[in-house]
């Protein structure tokens, strides 16, 4: 052992650990910035804000397209003026109406088709016929059913989220593994009780796209439904005030109540189901 110990083609060389190079690296401002969410998407929004103002300026027709200028002052003397804060909250209730409904039949349907076979025949036979009609052409037997109000406006919207919520949601519910299926039975759950236990947190991934999809039709169905009636119960909501503005040639304040649509987009999917998908699927470690 000793003579192996002592070969001279043995090399043996003892380094500090300053030798060794670089073994963690601080990141720069830049890769720190970039890293952040939330600075990506604010700098894609600046880049688009001046897209936008160096093309009205080049067009140079504000009947056509404004600048970002002119439609950030009529927007800030809408909101100072109190329209455009009030049209915003007529709409926003009559959605919260509209949503909250079409999800509570959606989970019913769902319930039912998932613990029976009658109810998955139902669902899937409803949302074959119903899912591709646009909610938009309901709006006239809704106005001969329900009147010019917020019937027809809920029922519309009801419409819009139903569907969507309800395929989702049973899509994720039938992807649910067996294995999961069988510990809930083993804790002697069945029926709602495994629905709520078991179901819903292994599919609400699926369920929470869904919601998603359906805010989307709803605000969308909501807007278009406004431009053709407009008012419910006698007051307009934002796209009643669009309308207004365009007969009046205020092309301007149409891109105001346009940017508002935008706005209140951008906070319920960044701030709302960002939210709801931090304290759920992605503490849960469902989604990356």
């Amino acid at each position: 052992m000793s003579d192996i110990a002592e070969r001279p083609e043995i090399i043996r060389e003892i380094k500090g650990s300053n030798e060794f190079g670089i073994v963690e690296k601080e990141l720069t401002i830049f890769e720190k910035l970039y890293n952040q969410g939330w600075v990506r998407k604010t700098f894609l929004l600046v880049l688009l804000a001046l897209l936008w103002e160096t093309y009205a300026r080049h067009l140079d027709n504000p009947l056509l397209v404004p600048t970002l200028t002119d439609t950030v002052e009529a927007w800030k003397a809408a909101v100072l003026s109190g329209v455009l804060p009030s049209r915003v909250g007529v709409s926003l209730q009559v959605l919260a109406i509209g949503f909250t409904t079409g999800v509570t039949l959606a989970a019913i349907l769902t319930v039912l088709a998932i613990t029976t076979r009658l109810g998955t025949d139902f669902l899937e036979s409803m949302t074959a016929m119903l899912n591709p009609l646009p909610a938009i052409a309901l709006l006239p037997l809704a106005l001969i059913w329900f009147g010019l109000g917020l019937g027809s406006l809920v029922f519309v919207l009801v419409h819009s989220v139903l569907w969507a919520v309800a395929l989702n949601t049973h899509a994720g519910f039938r992807g649910v593994s067996q294995t999961l299926r069988m510990v809930g039975r083993n804790y002697g759950l069945s029926g709602l009780q495994l629905v709520l236990k078991i179901l819903i947190p292994a599919a609400f991934p699926s369920i929470l796209a869904g919601l998603k999809i359906g805010w989307a039709f709803a605000w969308r169905t909501l807007i278009a439904a406004e431009l053709v009636f407009g008012v419910a119960s006698g007051k307009g909501g934002l796209g009643w005030y669009i309308f207004e503005s365009k007969n009046q040639l205020d092309i301007p304040e149409v891109f105001a109540g346009l940017l508002t649509i935008i706005m209140i987009g951008l906070l319920v999917e960044n701030v709302i189901f960002r939210t709801i998908e931090n304290n759920t699927i992605r503490r849960w470690g469902m989604q990356h």
